[in-house]
């Protein structure tokens, strides 16, 4: 059944599609965001209707970016929640529910990132040059908190193409006072011979400790390896995908060849392919720390935070494995 939502979710749904909305935290927070409207906007009166018309909501926003596993946790907060206790549900408890817990997310997302802020910038020294690649918050707050903290520091920050990303990075941090210089990502390996720190997003951390992040963080991440450079991965809990655990593997996402090269381009040379993927993967022996709000940890401990924060959806996806096993065996 196809129901009406308002228009702000549709807006917000687009916003993270069209790459509007961007980064792996703030893609998060509008998720969640939007379902808060899609359950005030809600204008049925049968609680399991309510459900059904929020799952709709959820899908459609689900759908909308297949790499940063943000989305599907932020929408997971709040839909898991709503169908463990739909049933004693009256419709007012079930959209007063969805709203906090929609609040409650977005105020952990954002302390999360400062957190990660606080705990990361004594990774930091006075006089150190980092290098950062797109633009993620988690990275700035460890960059900006080490700022403020007093530390002389400078700042390369990749251009990140096709989309520039790494240029919102360089306004952020030279608005902070930060010296900041923007390098073409070609150019990695080199300045790597001055860095003295890798500190990058992501947008998804795999079970095994590989991180998910935009694409040129592999190279960055080989280049640091190559001169010895350690590499610090900033990202929220809720960045690792419960899915790895069990062998999936993380979709990544092909941007349209239209942010490579133009139309006309196309046109012309309709003999020419263009390939645009938004993520690489970068291996975990090519990463020296995951800093969350959690604390410090190694990339090979993340199954270790899986099991922690994800321990209800790993028994249900275990309990669907089972079932699919044994439906395949007979």
């Amino acid at each position: 059944m196809n129901y009406k939502l308002p228009k702000e979710v549709l807006e917000i749904a687009e916003g993270i599609r069209s790459m509007k909305i961007r980064g792996a935290g703030r893609i998060a927070r509008a998720a969640v965001k939007a379902l808060k409207i899609a359950a005030l906007g809600y204008r049925g009166s049968n609680v399991k209707d309510f459900y059904d018309y929020m799952m709709y909501a959820s899908k459609l926003l689900l759908a909308t970016r297949p790499t940063a596993v943000s989305l599907p946790n932020a929408v997971a907060y709040v839909m898991s929640r709503l169908s463990r206790n739909i049933e004693a549900f009256s419709l007012n408890e079930a959209v007063d529910s969805v709203v906090k817990w929609s609040d409650e997310f977005i105020e952990y997302s954002l302390k999360a990132t400062q957190l990660i802020g606080e705990i990361g910038e004594g990774r930091i020294k006075s006089g150190n040059i980092v290098l950062t690649h797109c633009n993620s918050s988690a990275a700035l707050s460890v960059i900006i908190t080490a700022h403020r903290k007093g530390k002389d520091i400078r700042v390369y920050a990749c251009e990140t193409r096709p989309k520039f990303q790494g240029k919102i990075t360089a306004k952020t941090l030279a608005k902070e006072g930060i010296d900041v210089t923007l390098i073409p990502d070609s150019a990695v390996r080199f300045f790597m011979k001055d860095v003295d720190l890798v500190i990058v997003g992501a947008d998804t951390v795999a079970a095994n400790g590989a991180v998910v992040n935009k694409i040129g963080t592999s190279m960055i991440a080989l280049a640091a390896h190559e001169a010895r450079v350690r590499v610090f991965v900033a990202a929220e809990t809720y960045k690792f995908s419960p899915a790895t655990v069990i062998g999936e593997l993380v979709t990544i996402e092909e941007r349209p060849p239209t942010e490579v090269v133009d139309k006309d381009f196309l046109r012309r040379y309709p003999g020419i392919k263009v390939r645009n993927p938004a993520f690489d993967v970068t291996p975990p022996e090519y990463i020296d720390a995951i800093i969350t709000e959690k604390g410090v940890i190694s990339p090979h401990a993340a199954i270790l935070v899986l099991r922690e924060e994800f321990a209800w959806t790993l028994e249900e996806r275990m309990k669907k494995l089972k079932l699919t096993l044994n439906y395949e065996i007979e």
